[in-house]
């Protein structure tokens, strides 16, 4: 994936870009800008991102409080950016999307045991939302999330996107990129995706955001 320098680093990334690169998969569908890029982490990067998760787990929580205590189960770890390893697979992230880094969240690992899921959910900021004026004042709204799944769960463990009816099942090291937005400043509903719960074994991931503006 050398070639992906050839494209600077911008604020926003190009689904002309995204979609050139080699083993891409567009999923069709009009409402939604979704990728798929199988083994885009090797199982070692995987393994390695799975024991940096596991060592600093904890509950997850949701920004805006919704009064279920079970709609995200699953366990967090934000992972360290000034770890060398992790500042590989951030910049190999944000070549992938061709996006300024400084645009970036810090990676996040999630954890899901058995019975565990995020319930269905977008990953955007409601404008109107309570919580939209604590989250969104310095950095702005998420425009792309990049998910990586670190490996497969027995049985369950799908991100399902229900507005356009694409379930996507977990892969070690399987890329998905999406655009939460229609446009500028318009959020995405399509973008409503579902982490299903895991029936049997354990299923990790790894999340990258980007903002409107510079992250911090």
């Amino acid at each position: 994936m050398s070639d992906l320098a050839v494209r600077p680093c911008a604020p926003d990334a190009d689904p002309i870009w995204i979609a050139s690169q080699p083993r891409v998969q567009r999923v069709p569908n009009r409402d939604l800008t979704l990728f798929i890029q199988r083994n885009f982490l090797s199982a070692e990067e995987c393994g390695a991102l799975m024991t940096c998760i596991d060592a600093q787990r904890r509950p997850s929580t949701i920004a805006d409080a919704n009064g279920d205590g079970y709609f995200r189960t699953s366990e967090t770890c934000d992972l360290d950016p000034n770890d060398p390893f992790v500042a590989t697979i951030d910049a190999k992230l944000a070549a992938f999307a061709g996006i300024d880094p400084a645009y970036g969240e810090p990676i996040q690992g999630q954890r899901y045991a058995v019975g565990q899921e995020f319930k269905a959910h977008t990953d955007y900021f409601d404008p109107k939302g309570l919580d939209y004026a604590k989250y969104c004042s310095v950095a702005g709204n998420r425009t792309w999330t990049l998910m990586v799944y670190l490996n497969e769960p027995r049985a369950g463990g799908a991100t399902r996107f229900t507005k356009i009816g694409k379930t996507v099942q977990p892969e070690t090291g399987k890329l998905l990129a999406w655009n939460n937005r229609l446009g500028p400043g318009e959020p995405n509903p399509a973008s409503l995706h579902h982490g299903m719960k895991v029936r049997a074994g354990v299923k990790h991931v790894i999340t990258k955001w980007y903002r409107e503006k510079p992250w911090g």
